[in-house]
């Protein structure tokens, strides 16, 4: 019997993501990786998949860096054994990989990272010996020159008496010798300065042979001038040895006695890789993490297979387990039934494994033990028919289900006689449900899903299939069971006509007449969710329109309410400016009447300037207005008003349901009737008119006031009446200093000019206004 590791195709999903791991060894643990079936365990699992996701893409940390397979060269080095360079490197690289998830991990300050927290609380690592490893080993057979003192000088005395050798032997290339060489050559044999001669001239030169060439043309010899600096050489090229065996032994001995500690960190090391491994796998399937329960309660929101291609997959939703135990799924062939069965089954699987799964957020999935019987497995080995594999996997899984099990079925019965294969899928279902099972079972038997109607565990559904051109849609509906529609399939596949119609003839009624209903009820629920769909377009296209009408409501509001603050600005402008006329003709009459004498002249010119000011101003002589309120209906057009909310005298205009139009001087505004007065004239005065100048002379406002080293109850009082003053003055904009200081007194005018009725916007200062110790504030 196959595994149901193998039937839902785990290993590919976690073959496909050891593909993104960096060590070899995090490859095959998550190759050999076995779902768990302990709920807290898959819960921490998932867990660490989202700190690891977390990580990697948003806070661009947690990678692993790469070293070679340790082998037995700890071990080794525990024991006392001198390792090579190479190991020593690799070693280096182990140090390096611990200490930098470790640092990585160190020195994030995020809430959210706490399990790898812990991780990285039990890694440990020799910076010092990572260091000195790589200024000591500079490759894989090379020790450097500073890995210590003596090494530097023997190395050092090396060098010197080399060159002193070449030095001598020099003399024998270019002196009366070089007639007996074979090149001009300086050579090593055994570690020892040589010059090839011609084999006939080699006892015209005294010394040693210490090797000749394959033909025997040329021998080696060591002249007898270098003997004891090439004696010399050899005992310096010993200690040479020896000091670099001494190092790397050193080197050695302080990883063995760490190997303990420096292996479990590679451990934790490796672990941590398989996480990042998943989130990495996770993110470019655009997983999710789902929520994990031990009920049983499947709930796949919009979930897509992971072997198939992710930008063609049809997203399905599926439920079972909370209502109801089983979910018994038909429909046409070639519609997604057991892509479906067997997607469930995999989310299972890789949930219990740590991965994160391709579906919408909010997906539910239980953490069972998951029994499946998928596809044909029939053995050739082993004499099993499809029918009869069929029946072994079923055997074990009645045998070892229970109710923390999840079964999945692909068409149970099948590859026998339909009538005792239906009998046979229900008894099995029936067993199923008895010992506690949940799952989801495949069919296209009819009795079966007339048992399911029956039955209160069980639910129906059917994959989604197109009627007018039998295309399958790959959408689960819930709730009501799918006709096979063989025969439509095997029209659209092009199965002779008269062959289809032929067997549709040899179709029993019952069978007829169930495919009927069946077809009916999918055309009628297809006609059903069209006319919801439309009419859930229809209600967003209203919701939209509401919203639009209402935002236009706002817009006008605020356009009234601004017009209205306009319109009171310039009556107050106004106002000023006939204020401002007045006094200046009041100014002029009083320069007449100092005088000591008046002629004729000065007496016209002043009675000139009275006639000016009453026709232009307001005098004594004209009527003030009475605040007498008016009726609704008493308000007519032409009428004088007074209205109070500009305190102005009017024409009415014209007269609406709630609001009259009135004319104010040089302004025409809409205001509401209950805001209208009766203005009537008093009877004039008979005394000769007297003009009284008690205006006090108003200084010019400045477009900018200085609030610095004020406090916010002296700034508020004093930035109140500058502001009335320049919207009396028609400023359009102002300037208001208070300094950068510790930002108080600027936050204090921020929170004054929000609420200001004048202020339209206010903002801070640009380059060269004073930046941010400076507001400009514009006005309504």
């Amino acid at each position: 019997m196959r595994s149901s590791r193998e039937l839902l195709e785990l290993d590919k999903i976690l073959s496909s993501a050891s593909a993104y791991a960096v060590l070899e060894e995090s490859k095959a643990a998550l190759i050999s990786l076995e779902p768990t079936e302990d709920l807290l365990e898959a819960r921490t699992l998932l867990d660490f998949t989202e700190e690891a996701t977390r990580l990697l893409f948003t806070l661009g940390a947690g990678r692993v860096e790469y070293f070679p397979p340790r082998g037995d060269m700890l071990e080794r080095a525990e024991k006392g054994a001198a390792l090579s360079c190479g190991e020593l490197l690799s070693c280096a690289r182990m140090l390096r990989s611990v200490r930098v998830l470790y640092d990585g991990i160190t020195r994030l300050a995020d809430e959210h990272i706490v399990l790898f927290c812990r991780l990285a609380e039990q890694l440990e690592f020799d910076a010092r010996l990572e260091r000195e490893i790589g200024d000591k080993i500079l490759s894989e057979d090379t020790i450097a020159d500073h890995a210590s003192e003596k090494l530097f000088t023997i190395r050092r005395e090396i060098r010197l008496l080399e060159e002193r050798i070449r030095a001598r032997l020099a003399l024998y290339l270019a002196g009366d010798e070089k007639k007996y060489l074979q090149d001009g050559l300086v050579t090593v044999r055994d570690d020892r300065f040589v010059i090839p001669v011609k084999a006939e001239y080699k006892r015209a030169v005294r010394g040693f042979v210490h090797d000749k060439s394959q033909s025997g043309a040329t021998v080696f010899i060591e002249p007898e001038e270098v003997l004891e600096m090439n004696n010399e050489l050899k005992d310096l090229t010993v200690d040479e040895k020896e000091e670099e065996e001494r190092i790397l032994k050193d080197l050695s001995g302080r990883i063995g006695r760490m190997r303990l500690p420096l292996e479990k960190s590679l451990a934790l090391v490796s672990e941590a890789d398989t996480f990042f491994a998943r989130a990495e796998y996770g993110y470019t399937l655009k997983a999710t993490k789902p929520l994990l329960n031990a009920k049983g309660i499947l709930d796949i929101r919009r979930g897509r297979h992971p072997l198939l291609d992710q930008k063609k997959a049809v997203p399905v939703s599926v439920s079972v387990g909370d209502t109801y135990r089983f979910l018994l799924l038909s429909g046409a062939n070639t519609g997604g039934k057991t892509v479906t069965l067997k997607m469930c089954g995999l989310f299972c699987l890789m949930a219990a494994c740590g991965l994160f799964v391709p579906a919408a957020e909010g997906t539910r999935l239980p953490v069972f033990r998951v029994f499946c019987d998928v596809g044909d497995s029939q053995s050739i080995e082993e004499n099993l028919s499809t029918f009869s594999s069929h029946i072994v996997s079923l055997r074990e899984i009645l045998k070892e289900a229970g109710e923390n099990s999840f079964v999945l079925i692909d068409e149970p019965g099948g590859g026998t006689d339909p009538e005792e294969g239906q009998a046979l899928a229900r008894a099995v279902l029936s067993a199923l449900m008895r010992k506690g099972c949940r799952g989801i079972v495949t069919t296209h038997y009819s009795a079966l899903k007339e048992f399911a109607y029956e039955t209160e565990a069980i639910e129906n559904g059917s994959m989604a299939f197109d009627a007018s051109d039998y295309r399958p849609l790959y959408e689960l509906k819930m709730g009501t069971p799918g006709s096979s529609n063989a025969l439509a399939i095997c029209t659209r596949l092009g199965l002779p006509a008269e062959i289809v119609e032929e067997a549709r003839g040899y179709l029993s009624e019952g069978a007829r007449t169930f495919e009927r209903t069946l077809r009916a009820a999918e055309e009628s629920r297809i006609r059903a969710e069209k006319i919801v769909e439309e009419t859930e377009n229809l209600r967003r296209d209203w919701e939209n329109r509401l919203k639009s009408l209402e935002a236009e409501e706002q817009k006008f509001a605020k356009e009234r309410e601004k017009f209205l603050l306009s319109s009171k600005a310039e009556a107050r402008r106004i106002v000023a400016a006939r204020t401002a006329e007045a006094e200046e003709i009041l100014s002029k009459i009083e320069e007449i009447f100092k005088k000591e004498t008046l002629s004729e002249s000065d007496l016209i010119k002043a009675r000139t300037l009275k006639n000016t000011l009453l026709r232009g101003t307001m005098s004594e002589t004209e009527a003030p207005i009475r605040a007498e309120k008016l009726s609704s209906d008493a308000i007519q057009t032409g009428m004088r008003v007074l209205v109070g909310s500009m305190q102005a005298e009017g024409t009415v205009l014209s007269v609406g349901k709630e609001k009259a139009e009135v004319q104010a001087g040089s302004i025409r505004v809409k205001v509401p009737k209950d805001d209208l007065f009766a203005a009537a004239p008093q009877k004039k005065q008979e005394e000769t008119v007297r003009i009284h100048r008690d205006i006090t002379a108003r200084a010019e406002v400045r477009p900018e006031i200085n609030l610095i080293g004020m406090t916010a109850s002296e700034m508020e009082s004093e930035l109140e009446k500058y502001l009335d003053s320049a919207v009396l003055a028609n400023l359009k904009e102002v300037r208001i200093v208070h300094g950068m200081g510790t930002g108080k007194l600027r936050a204090a005018v921020h929170a004054l000019l929000k609420k200001h009725p004048h202020v339209e916007s206010f903002r801070l200062g640009k380059y060269g206004e004073g930046e941010t110790g400076v507001t400009v504030a514009t006005l309504k």
